[in-house]
């Protein structure tokens, strides 16, 4: 099969579809940058393949609504044990590629995306048909660094500095939550990493989408150059004392309690819970509310309008090391305003 196809000038074009991989530690922002580019009128039919780590999927509640096409993989990480469904969802997009322009991969905040981009360089049909356009790399301005330092055991790999060393283009984002010296001293250690990177600046992840789609950035010999075991190193480590905790429960919740406790949690447990997010039944209102924290940070919002035949269902994700599930669940359980939910 010719990936090429020449225009009235006589120029070769590659006419294999273009395939972004969107990763980033936990919390950097990219589910933001993902609703950006669904709602953002740029003409391109995309379609998105959407990976999350923790027990219960919350993600598919905060991607907006959109005419795209959204495949999720909730099963494990995309970079080890869900790779055959990527395969399988990649050549099921295949048989229909007429229905899109570009094919946009979100990873989990702790996958490794060197395994991610070697699917589309060691399966024949995939290489045929696909092309790896970019790998964008999300990273969080005020508190990257702490992850860019953490010592890892022997033979475990540090996912956030393999985002970066990966990375076509960095977004650095949140930059409203951080001063110009600490973003000078994350550029200088994005390029201590990774130097060619092109680095932009975001806050909200608002970047230009000219910037990232289509830009033709990953080059599989500059990789090789760096790094000439990429087409044959398999085998990776994930750091296994990272856990989640995904806890579903019905019933209403007591807006003042669920602040107390959110409040006290994230003050004294923030360093080792990464990443928290849900989506919460606040008694006497009938929207959703949506919560997501970054270590200490915490934000929170209106979301849909439940339905009046939906159940009140709480369903929140912490993911971070040194978790303990017992409290975890009976804090939660005391913020419960309806009588007998927690039972």
């Amino acid at each position: 099969m010719t990936t090429t196809e020449a225009t009235p000038a006589g120029a070769q074009v590659d006419k294999r579809v273009p395939v972004t991989v969107l990763t980033g530690f936990l919390g950097s922002g990219k589910t933001t940058l993902l609703n950006r580019i669904l709602t953002e009128h740029h003409g391109l039919r995309i379609a998105v393949i959407e990976n999350e780590f923790g027990e219960i999927g919350i993600d598919d509640a905060l991607v907006l609504d959109s005419e795209e096409e959204i495949f999720e993989m909730n099963n494990g990480c995309i970079c080890c044990t869900v790779r055959g469904d990527l395969i399988r969802i990649l050549g099921a997009l295949m048989r229909r590629r007429e229905k899109f322009d570009h094919i946009l991969i979100e990873t989990t905040g702790l996958a490794d995306p060197a395994p991610v981009a070697q699917t589309f360089f060691m399966d024949d049909e995939i290489a045929a048909q696909l092309r790896l356009d970019a790998i964008v790399t999300l990273v969080d301005a005020a508190h990257v660094l702490q992850h860019l330092d953490e010592v890892k055991p022997e033979g475990v790999e540090n996912e956030a500095v393999e985002q970066v060393a990966f990375a076509d283009r960095i977004v650095l984002n949140k930059t409203d939550l951080a001063d110009e010296a600490t973003l000078a001293e994350v550029e200088a250690r994005v390029k201590a990493i990774n130097a060619p990177v092109q680095i932009l600046r975001a806050r909200n992840a608002e970047v230009d989408l000219k910037q990232i789609l289509d830009v033709g950035a990953f080059d599989l010999d500059r990789v090789l150059k760096d790094d000439p075991s990429f087409l044959t190193e398999t085998e990776h480590q994930h750091d296994t004392t990272v856990t989640s905790v995904g806890i579903e429960l019905d019933g209403e919740v007591d807006d003042r309690r669920l602040n107390a406790w959110l409040g006290t949690l994230l003050r004294t447990k923030g360093a080792d819970i990464f990443r928290s997010k849900g989506i919460l039944a606040i008694a006497g209102s009938s929207r959703q509310y949506v919560f997501q924290g970054v270590h200490m940070l915490l934000m929170g919002e209106e979301g849909a309008p439940w339905r009046a035949d939906e159940p009140r269902r709480n369903r929140l994700v912490f993911i971070g090391r040194n978790l303990d599930r017992d409290e975890l669940e009976r804090g939660f359980a005391d913020c419960l305003a309806t009588a007998g939910a927690a039972a």
